[in-house]
């Protein structure tokens, strides 16, 4: 998405950023139960800077924010499988020579950080992992309850909570059992030869939120041990340079076989609603969704509660961009499907319904004018809207 910055700071609603939004979610959860959950931020070296700055405005709030640190690994040349790095040092000519290296580094950085044990001390017993740009990741009660009370008196180490499997979603880790243990399959492990029967939606029903809960204890217990198992994912990169260079990375939900009792919980989809594009971001900042105390969730006004399919053209890539393009954000409430692609500006209060294809060929520009309702429309040209 072109961020500069951590992508926790990107504004979202009503100049509200991923973070304000999350810690609203807790902040409201504390007050309605008289509770003290934390918030516990992994930065990376890239965006520790940035968020420790931003932090101090949450000074009133009832959230207690803690931060830590994930490792920070060595790219390899490609080539010669050697560091690029020429030092420890992360500056200069070692700008991109450093990486961290995937959410799986959670358990080692976590330990190390001493928040475990300071957690544990007090008497808390799970952590709930989420990505900070699922919207939908808020604390679920229903599930915390059958964590604290099982009903087979056996408490579960590790759930992962997944959800059913779209067109949209082939991508997705899924989970599977072998050998006893549930284990988590990424795309990137899976032979050439079988990927479009892992994008299956008829074999693969289900796939990874990246929402978890997490025994502390059995954290502890397996990081002092040395037990926790996760593939290593190769990342092919190339550097601005040109240079091309190996990442490796593990996922955190990867974990799960090394776990006592592990556990799926197919959750609804609306508690998965990330964004990895500014496509996402579009759903996310319309008014498909209605704003609660941090928590998104669908409009009572929109007639079905399935997602529009939304894809953004090149031109809307980077953030900047694509903000740029919107005077404001269109009506979306009965749209079901809208691709855009060139050099497309829209004006305010749009409207969008049913299926809306807009298509700039290489050298024009299209501008939807203020207030224009596109219902089952494709626009081609050229359309331009001059001030005078």
């Amino acid at each position: 998405m072109g961020c500069k910055g951590p992508k926790s700071l990107i504004g979202v609603r009503n100049e509200n950023t991923f973070l304000d939004l999350t810690v609203q979610q807790i902040e409201h959860l504390n007050k309605t139960y008289n509770t003290d959950v934390p918030l516990v931020l992994m930065n990376s070296f890239n965006t520790d800077e940035d968020t420790k700055k931003i932090l101090q405005k949450y000074s009133h709030c009832r959230v207690k924010i803690y931060t830590f640190n994930q490792s920070r690994y060595p790219r390899i040349n490609k080539e010669s499988l050697l560091p690029v790095a020429k030092d420890v040092s992360y500056s200069g000519e070692n700008t991109e020579a450093w990486y961290p290296p995937g959410h799986g580094d959670i358990y080692a950085s976590f330990y190390n950080s001493g928040l475990l044990d300071i957690f544990i001390g007090e008497g808390k017993e799970y952590i709930f992992v989420s990505n900070i740009d699922n919207l939908g990741a808020t604390v679920d009660l229903y599930i915390l309850n059958h964590l604290m009370n099982p009903p087979n008196g056996k408490r579960c180490e590790f759930v992962m909570e997944v959800t059913n499997k779209t067109r949209a979603d082939v991508k997705g880790g899924t989970l599977t059992q072998y050998e006893g243990k549930l284990r988590l399959v990424e795309i990137a492990q899976v032979p050439k030869a079988h990927v479009d029967e892992f994008k299956s939606v008829s074999k693969f029903k289900i796939f990874n939120t990246n929402n978890l809960w997490i025994s502390l204890a059995a954290v502890k217990r397996l990081q002092e041990q040395n037990a926790i198992d996760m593939e290593i994912i190769v990342n092919p990169k190339t550097l601005d340079g040109g240079l091309n260079v190996i990442q490796l990375e593990t996922a955190v939900g990867a974990a799960i076989k090394s776990f006592e009792n592990s556990l799926g919980i197919n959750v609804p989809r609306s508690r998965f609603l990330p964004v990895k594009t500014t496509s996402d971001l579009l759903l996310v900042m319309s008014n498909l969704y209605s704003l609660n105390a941090g928590s998104l969730t669908m409009s009572e006004k929109r007639e079905f509660p399935t997602v529009p399919l939304v894809k953004l053209g090149s031109s809307f890539t980077k953030v900047q961009d694509y903000l740029r393009r919107f005077e404001s954000i269109p009506d979306m409430l009965e749209l079901d499907h809208l691709t855009v692609s060139g050099d497309v500006t829209f004006g305010k209060n749009v409207s969008l319904k049913g299926t809306v294809i807009i298509i700039a060929n290489h050298g024009d520009r299209i501008d939807i004018p203020p207030g224009a309702v596109l219902e089952n429309k494709i626009v081609s040209g050229n359309l331009r809207i001059l001030d005078h």
